[in-house]
């Protein structure tokens, strides 16, 4: 049946694929109204308690969807400074957004999640061409490649060929690595023979109607997307990243980010296998910093390219953060609850928010430790 429905959505959205030139300017109507502007008010009064410029908000709870958008007076007096939806940088949800991606390509045997990827690609900025030969799909979704996060800042001209350097032995411990996730994206385009934004609409943004998201920049951007602001409250600006890169640079909204949370949630797009491989924990105890193991180390894991943990209160818990500094966002699906929530923010206190934020929305009395783990 999930099947039939990503199809149906395919046919329906096929123009959009073969025409995406920019953005729609169609609104999002929220679900329940009374709904959306009780949980509104509560966001509005969080964000200003946390100094946050702007937020917006989407998700499923008990059956109501919705999304909003609320901003921060302090920051913007006037309704007219703001488009009705704004764009946001997604930081690392880009990542989940391309392991959905990998994960439907193996579906069809278009990748093999163990194989080498140097089968696939070249391994030309990897010092140690050995260990370089043994990374696999599986490993970089997972995060056991070994790799740092980056060889070198991902947006400064030198990245592209900065030397690559193993900092453990690969398939080791878990190790967050935007680098894998770049490593693997080349891998992918080699095998499509195109570009991750052109494969990305052809396999999520066209057929779920995410109108409004991409990795790379549009020119409807130049208007719609939000300025960044730091620690201090200051404008950074927009942050035109120079190429696409899965690791961090999709833009979007929360309204188009919960169309790909709700096919997530409901396995669209993918077989029952790999529905289940994609959210079953492979790596425990993700440590996220090496040396420095922390308690709540012990109840975070990663399956294919999520973290996870279990909650007494809620169950099984999906989640992935993204922080590029001054934009901050996270997601938190609930799978044995039929929920979701989703938020981006335009401030580097963006993660100040989470436990007030799923405390409000899931009601749980205990904090989610993936609340600790990201901060």
């Amino acid at each position: 049946m999930k099947k039939t429905v990503f199809l149906l959505h395919t046919a329906l959205l096929i123009l959009s694929m073969i025409c995406f030139t920019g953005c729609s300017s169609t609104k999002t109507v929220p679900t329940s109204k009374d709904f959306n502007e009780w949980t509104s008010d509560s966001v509005a009064k969080i964000i200003s308690a946390h100094d946050i410029p702007l937020i917006q908000v989407a998700g499923k709870i008990d059956g109501k969807a919705f999304f909003f958008q609320v901003a921060n007076a302090e920051f913007y007096p006037t309704k007219t400074e703001l488009p009705d939806t704004a764009i946001f940088q997604a930081a690392s949800l880009s990542k989940v957004v391309f392991a959905y991606i990998v994960m439907r390509l193996a579906d069809r045997g278009e990748i093999d999640l163990d194989k080498p990827l140097h089968l696939y690609t070249d391994i030309d900025r990897f010092a140690d061409k050995a260990n370089a030969r043994k990374l696999t799909a599986k490993m970089v979704l997972t995060h056991r490649t070994g790799l740092p996060n980056w060889s070198a800042s991902p947006s400064s001209t030198k990245w592209p060929t900065s030397t690559i350097d193993f900092i453990h032995a690969v398939d080791s411990c878990f190790g967050y690595s935007g680098e894998g996730f770049a490593f693997l994206q080349r891998a992918v385009e080699a095998i499509k023979g195109k570009g991750i934004d052109e494969i990305a609409r052809e396999e999520v943004f066209g057929p779920l109607g995410m109108s409004r998201s991409s990795y790379e920049w549009k020119g409807c951007y130049d208007t719609l997307a939000v300025d960044g602001f730091n620690a201090k409250g200051e404008n950074k600006g927009k942050g035109k990243h120079p190429r696409a890169n899965v690791g961090y640079t999709l833009r979007s909204c929360a309204s188009d980010y919960a169309k790909f949370l709700d096919a997530l949630l409901n396995g669209e797009g993918l077989s029952d296998e790999m529905e289940k491989l994609m959210f079953t924990p492979s790596t425990g105890n993700a440590v996220r910093y090496a040396g420095k193991h922390r308690e709540c180390d012990n109840h975070i894991a990663w399956a294919m390219g999520l973290g996870t943990e279990h909650s007494p209160e809620l169950g099984k818990v999906l989640w992935h953060w993204g922080n590029n500094s001054t934009f901050k966002a996270l997601f938190v699906l609930l799978p044995e609850r039929d929920s979701y929530l989703v938020y981006f923010t335009n401030s580097n206190h963006g993660h100040d928010i989470i436990n007030a934020m799923t405390a409000l929305y899931f009601k749980n009395k205990k904090p989610l430790v993936l609340n600790e783990w990201i901060r």
